[in-house]
């Protein structure tokens, strides 16, 4: 019983110690290269354009006058955007990098060991501790949790029976 307690709180460390990964690179997008599509016309503008174009350029891009409200929060946005374009014209906004590369598309489809050992190893409380674990990760993290929970369950009721 000890050997297990001391092999289940190695792995737990392992996983929590090794569970990111830094040499992973993110994506590097250019402002000048994502477009956006302004108005019912259709036409395409760049972030970087967006991002440099006046409220008078959006209203004739768009058809529409703005209302007073719509410019300020127009200009709030604009910004925003400005501040998350690099001075070499990269993103740096993790938010529009997501959007832009569609990382979110589906990532339940690969093995999550951090969610698998919390479900394994601390059954359902791993289960919530898994829900309240907020990243990109967090669907295959839960789902690997309950995967885990159902095999310690599975576990722990075959220990019952001998």
């Amino acid at each position: 019983m000890k050997n297990l307690f001391l092999l289940s709180a190695a792995l737990l460390l392992f996983t929590i110690g090794f569970g990111a990964n830094p040499l992973v690179s993110k994506p590097v997008y250019k402002a000048s290269e994502v477009y956006v599509t302004l108005g019912s016309s259709g036409k395409m503008v760049s972030l970087l354009e967006l991002s440099k174009m006046s409220i008078k350029d959006v209203q004739t891009v768009t058809g529409k006058k703005m209302k007073f409200a719509e410019r300020l929060m127009f200009k709030v946005a604009q910004v925003q955007l400005k501040k998350s374009i690099n001075h070499d014209g990269t993103i740096n906004s993790d938010k529009i990098t997501k959007l832009v590369s569609n990382k979110g598309s589906d990532v339940t489809t690969g093995f999550h060991l951090g969610g698998f050992a919390l479900g394994l190893l601390l059954s359902f409380i791993g289960v919530i501790i898994a829900y309240l674990i907020k990243d990109d990760l967090k669907p295959a993290r839960v789902k690997w949790a309950w995967i885990g929970a159902a095999i310690s369950l599975l576990i722990w009721g075959a220990f019952a029976i001998f």
